[in-house]
């Protein structure tokens, strides 16, 4: 198993397509089996026209990809980069023997019913979930449908790791910014299905830590959480606003100016795991409060019984939070090297949050290291948080590919 990564820079796409794959096929000794690629939306008028020149310069099995507001990649004897604001070009290509791929395309009007049978999804995707695929998915994210969708995925693909984002770029989103084989596409979703001698891990790094107590839901209704009690106290329920407001006495000034801006609720995937860690929480925004109710709503769904627990979010957190995975991840190690590997990280990100260029792709450089790296910046980002798989926000998700035989 091979996997390339190359990036451009180049003005003119013409040259940036040359120029990424001479050096992307430089590193492979055989067609490529499957291919990513990521433009930025610098080239939004020339979108049309990538595959075309793609077409005519590699030929490749299986090829899917998307618009970013930024691009990762990595050029030939340099380390990653993050090239935000400006026109860039990333491919990469990898050999995969004893691998079987499965492309597919799904807009919101071909949907299953999610109250019907999993054969629906399964006929959509076209894969049996006996041969266990790993996805990755590249979204349009006007077409709303990713909740519904990967719901259904989940469903019919139990434990199956799906990874992926939303394409992002402004305007240029409305242009065709998905890329399926050899057209450029405009709404719905593009994937592959990996089966056969290949393993798929994700790492999900939401950038938050916890700050107070634990709590219970008590009462709840939609998205709004009406009451809650401490998991570790017998003080009775309380509205989540009075639970907030005796939290902030306790934070030090630094962090209460910045839950002024950046306030989110962690939201725990286990019901029974006593101690929980980061990866843990699904990470929710806080929506809005009811000063009179002292109810607050959030970005999901509420249920009685779910924990919660307040989290903050900065640039050191998420740095560290990112590091604590990655160290995870690294010591895990069952002999089955990382060969390649794909980046989707928030808008949000980058030198927009730490102030510095570069940073996430370099810190997953560090611990996993030989494993060349591709992606892009999104408008949401797909990953799984226990068993099941969400899309996500100010988030960075890598799925790395391994061949475990």
């Amino acid at each position: 198993m091979r996997w390339t990564s190359a990036l451009s820079t180049q003005a003119s796409l013409e040259a940036a397509v040359d120029e990424v794959v001479a050096e992307a096929q430089a590193g492979l000794s055989a067609e490529p089996d499957l291919g990513f690629v990521f433009i930025s939306s610098a080239f939004a008028s020339d979108y049309s026209r990538l595959m075309p020149l793609l077409q005519e310069r590699l030929s490749v099995r299986t090829l899917i990809g998307c618009s970013g507001g930024g691009i990762v990649g990595t050029r030939q004897a340099e380390a990653t980069q993050e090239i935000e604001d400006t026109p860039a070009l990333s491919l990469a290509l990898a050999e995969l023997p004893d691998v079987a791929l499965t492309p597919f395309r799904v807009v919101s009007t071909a949907l299953p019913d999610l109250d019907g049978p999993p054969d629906r999804w399964i006929e959509l995707v076209g894969v049996s979930p006996q041969a266990k695929p790993s996805f990755i998915l590249l979204a349009d994210p006007i077409s709303g449908m990713m909740t519904d969708f990967l719901q259904g995925l989940d469903y019919a693909y139990p434990g199956a790791t799906k990874v992926g984002g939303l394409a992002s770029g402004g305007p240029a989103v409305q242009q065709g910014s998905l890329f399926y084989q050899d057209r450029a596409l405009q709404g719905g979703v593009v994937g592959v299905a990996l089966t056969g001698n290949v393993k798929l891990d994700a790492i999900v790094a939401q950038g938050c830590r916890p700050v107070g107590p634990m709590y219970q839901v008590v009462e709840g209704d939609r998205n709004i959480i009406l009451k809650v009690q401490e998991t570790q106290s017998d003080a009775p329920a309380q509205p989540p606003l009075e639970a907030l407001q005796a939290l902030a006495k306790d934070l030090t000034p630094e962090e209460r100016e910045l839950a002024q801006q950046s306030l989110f609720i962690g939201i725990a995937q286990s019901e029974f795991k006593p101690v929980l860690e980061p990866g843990d929480f699904l990470i929710r925004n806080l929506m809005g409060v009811d000063p009179r109710a002292g109810a607050v709503a959030i970005g999901d769904r509420v249920r009685p019984g779910m924990r919660i627990q307040f989290h903050l979010r900065d640039a050191k957190t998420s740095a560290e939070d990112l590091e604590a995975l990655l160290r995870q991840y690294s010591g895990q190690g069952d002999g089955a090297s990382p060969v390649g590997a794909l980046m989707f990280a928030c808008l949000g990100r980058g030198e927009r949050l730490y102030e510095k260029p570069n940073f996430d792709s370099q810190m997953f450089n560090q611990y996993v290291a030989d494993a060349p790296l591709s992606g892009f910046f999104c408008n949401g980002e797909i990953g799984p948080v226990g068993q099941t798989t969400f899309v996500h926000g100010y988030t960075s998700v890598f799925g790395i590919l391994r061949q475990p035989n």
